[in-house]
């Protein structure tokens, strides 16, 4: 089916205009008066299924909202939408992956009163959607975009760029760079996965050297996370939540191939910040991450240039659309 015929019934994305936003959340009580509903769709993401846009659109509309689609043709173009304040859109839903998320954010950096976020996961991790809680079925989904609450959404800043899952510099962030679209595309976490292994055989980076709050730590790996989760479902930090403004660092010591084995090991039975090998410090204001010879960094798994990295919590937080 070409994308024409899958939207042919889908209303168009004409309602990204000038007017004043009169609906919006009220972040004090939660609630949302969603009248006004735009899905920013990026149709490359990893997990991007036509019909379901559409059956989402249909029944986000039969809750009574005036719901916009609009799907993206190139890359930062949500980026640029959303700094353009969308002031026609009372709740901005993004069909995509985490980095479409980040995306949505840097934009809203330059806005003042943006409209709640909700989320829609077509991606490859979906990191958020697992934070969030957010159903899987249409109808459950739907429901929560329209009808759902604000929660504040808190996020951090590497080199001033927003991320609102998590930075980080070595091993993990070496495979993100190696991996190209057309492998995560055809292969969505598998390719991840093969990444590691193949990473596991390549040369050494440099050792990461970790400022914290005054602390000083060496380290392979570093992940100043926002979030609890890590690569999906699977639990990393659990004092970390996407709600409060603290931001957490995982400093994990060593990277050699067994290493690596234990730490996945770990990972899958959610006890990884119980390892011996990882130091868990709480960011109160500043991370800055650096090495002797320049590092791979990546934010909400995207690449990210390289250390050094200096990370901080934004001084605001967005809201976000919870079931």
């Amino acid at each position: 089916m070409s994308r024409s015929a899958a939207f042919e019934r889908m209303p168009s994305s004409e309602a990204l205009g000038t007017a004043g936003r009169t609906g919006g959340a009220d972040a004090d009580a939660g609630h949302l008066n969603a009248r006004r509903i735009t899905i920013l769709a990026n149709p490359v993401a990893g997990g991007f299924r036509a019909r379901t846009l559409g059956r989402l659109v249909e029944a986000i509309a039969s809750h009574g909202a005036a719901v916009s689609l609009h799907l993206t043709r190139r890359a930062g173009e949500i980026t640029d939408l959303c700094a353009a304040g969308m002031p026609d859109t009372d709740v901005l839903a993004i069909a995509g992956g985490d980095g479409s998320i980040n995306e949505a954010i840097a934009g809203f950096e330059a806005v003042e009163n943006p409209p709640a976020l909700a989320i829609i996961p077509f991606g490859t991790a979906n990191v958020l959607a697992h934070e969030l809680g957010l159903p899987k079925r249409v109808k459950a989904l739907a429901d929560v975009v329209a009808t759902g609450r604000a929660e504040p959404l808190h996020y951090g800043l590497a080199n001033g760029r927003p991320f609102v899952l998590m930075a980080s510099s070595g091993f993990d962030a070496s495979v993100v760079h190696a991996l190209t679209f057309d492998l995560k595309r055809r292969f969505g976490k598998l390719a991840y996965v093969a990444g590691v292994f193949r990473r596991m055989s390549e040369p050494r980076t440099a050792d990461l050297e970790v400022e914290i709050d005054g602390e000083r730590l060496s380290c392979r790996l570093a992940v100043v996370t926002n979030a609890s989760r890590y690569g999906g479902p699977f639990v990393v930090c659990p004092a970390a939540n996407v709600h409060e403004p603290t931001l957490h660092l995982m400093a994990v010591r060593h990277d050699d191939p067994f290493a690596i084995i234990r730490l996945g090991a770990t990972l899958l039975f959610g006890r990884i910040e119980r390892s011996g090998d990882v130091v868990v410090r709480e960011v109160r204001e500043m991370v800055r991450l650096d090495a002797a010879r320049p590092v791979p960094c990546q934010l909400d798994g995207d690449t990210f240039g390289s250390t050094p990295l200096e990370i901080t919590p934004a001084r605001r937080a967005l809201r976000i659309v919870v079931p």
